[in-house]
């Protein structure tokens, strides 16, 4: 288009060279007036093509730049949607971490609450056996109380959970401790009672020697001592390899001499 331009113009240029010079020479003749008004008719028209294919060629230029214009605003909101949609993948994959964390804590909170009304295994004493969660939570508070010294306070749990709780696995458990509590505040008839039921249910039970030789005590302190030499006698018979039967052989030693 340039090239067309610039060979136009060389045209014009070269047009009105001719005509200017030969103006005095052709003048005079009819002929010559008539070639320089043709010739001036053509310098006008194609002036005038001139001028028209500039403005064609401004109007091209013109709708290219609409046309990058376009293809540039188009090209800048594909980046917005880019954008948008890697900030929405984001947001997206935020909230579902969000929503798995919190599924996993709501999942082990409710594991956690069920877990306290679910009953569970326990062993106590050597025997392993299922409890619930309250029946558990009160034989080991009335062993806190124990442990802390007030025996007083430790009867009335022991045996308010042997009352709540009569075939519970801690049981003959309770009534050891119960009567050693009763011991201690010198409820001796108390105590033999609660230690010979522990005897009696289970005569194989892991605290048997300790509550026969704790029967025998309990007798010494009631001025029992025929009693409490048959009680530790019979404890050494029976569990001739226990604890209890070595303390009870020093015991009989003691009410020899």
């Amino acid at each position: 288009m340039q090239i067309r331009l610039l060979t136009i113009r060389a045209l014009l240029v070269a047009g009105v060279l001719f005509a200017s010079s030969s103006h005095a020479a052709l003048f005079e003749d009819d002929e010559a007036r008539r070639a320089i008004l043709d010739l001036r008719q053509r310098v006008e028209k194609l002036r005038a093509d001139t001028d028209q294919i500039q403005t064609a060629s401004n109007d091209e230029k013109a709708g290219l730049g609409r046309g990058l214009l376009e293809l540039q605003r188009q090209i800048e909101l594909l980046r917005s949607d880019v954008a948008s949609l890697r900030g929405s993948n984001e947001t997206l994959s935020k909230d579902l971490a969000d929503l798995q964390r919190r599924y996993t804590d709501d999942m082990q909170s409710m594991s956690e609450r069920l877990a306290k009304f679910e009953p569970a295994k326990v062993t106590v004493d050597g025997v392993e056996f299922s409890v619930g969660p309250a029946e558990k939570r009160d034989y080991e508070a009335a062993l806190a109380v124990f442990r802390k010294g007030d025996f007083s306070a430790a009867q009335t749990l022991f045996a308010g959970l042997l009352s709540r709780y009569p075939s519970s696995g801690y049981a003959l458990t309770t009534l050891f401790w119960l009567g050693n509590a009763q011991y201690a505040t010198r409820d001796y008839k108390e105590a033999m009672t609660n230690f010979r039921t522990l005897i009696g249910k289970n005569p194989e039970h892991l605290r048997a020697p300790e509550a026969v030789l704790s029967v025998a005590n309990c007798q010494l302190e009631l001025k029992d001592t025929k009693g409490a030499r048959k009680t530790l006698t019979d404890l050494i018979k029976a569990y001739p390899s226990s604890e209890a039967a070595a303390a009870a052989k020093e015991r009989l030693a003691t009410l020899k001499s």
